[in-house]
C-alpha cells in the first residue's frame, strides 16, 4: 500500500515526499470551511443540511422541467407546430407584455404630452404658418411663370417670325408629300413606267 502513495517516477528527486507530506492533514477539516463568526457548530450542521436539501429539491426539479419540455416538444410536433410558429407566438407575447409594461405605457403618455407641448407651441405654430406662406407663395410665383410662358408662346405664335417658319414648315412638307405621292404614281401608272426592272431605274 506504501508504494502506490509514493511517487510513479523512480528517478525523482521528490521520491516519495508528496506520500508524506499528504499523511499529515486531515480530510475533513480540508472538505470544510472555516465557520463563519457567530456561528454554532450546531447551527452550521443544520445549516449544511438545509443546503443539501435545497440542491437536492433543485436538482430534482430541474429533471421535472427537462421532462416537461420533451412532452411540450412531443405535443407540438405531433400538432405539427413548427418552432418558427413558436417564434412567432413568443415575439407577440413578448411584444404584448412590453405594450402593457409600465414603462412603455408611461413613455407612451410622455411622448404623447410632448407631442401636445410641441404643437401647441408659438414656434411650432409660426413655423407651420411660415411653411404655409411659403407654399402659397411658391404655388403663385409657379402660377405666374406659367400664365407668363402661356402668353409668350401666344405672343410668339403670332409674331411675322413664327408664321414665316410656319409658312416654310408648310411649304417643305407639301414638297415632300408631293414627291412622294409622284413617287408612286409612277409605280403603278398603266403607261408601263412602272414596268421597269429596278436595273433601269438604277441612279448609277
Amino acid at each position: 500500500m506504501e508504494s502506490a502513495n509514493q511517487d510513479i517516477n523512480l528517478n525523482s528527486p521528490n521520491k516519495g515526499l508528496l506520500a508524506d507530506a499528504m499523511t499529515d492533514v486531515p480530510v475533513d477539516n480540508a472538505a470544510r470551511s472555516a465557520a463563519p463568526e457567530g456561528l454554532t457548530l450546531a447551527e452550521e450542521e443544520e445549516l449544511r443540511a438545509e443546503l443539501a436539501k435545497v440542491e437536492e429539491e433543485i436538482g430534482t426539479l430541474r429533471q421535472v422541467l427537462a421532462a416537461k419540455e420533451r412532452h411540450c416538444g412531443e405535443l407540438k410536433r405531433k400538432l405539427g407546430l413548427t418552432p418558427l410558429d413558436g417564434l412567432k407566438q413568443n415575439l407577440s407575447k413578448s411584444w404584448h407584455d412590453v405594450q402593457v409594461s409600465n414603462a412603455y405605457v408611461k413613455t407612451s403618455e410622455k411622448l404623447g404630452e410632448w407631442n401636445d407641448k410641441v404643437t401647441q407651441s408659438d414656434f411650432y405654430k409660426k413655423t407651420q404658418e411660415t411653411l404655409s406662406q411659403a407654399g402659397q407663395k411658391t404655388s403663385a410665383a409657379l402660377s405666374n411663370v406659367g400664365s407668363v410662358i402661356s402668353r409668350k408662346l401666344g405672343d410668339m405664335r403670332n409674331s411675322a417670325t413664327f408664321k414665316s417658319f410656319e409658312d416654310r414648315v408648310g411649304t417643305i412638307k407639301s414638297r415632300v408629300v408631293g414627291s412622294r405621292e409622284n413617287s408612286t404614281d409612277g409605280l403603278h401608272s398603266p403607261s408601263g413606267a412602272g414596268d421597269k426592272t429596278p436595273q433601269d431605274n438604277a441612279p448609277f
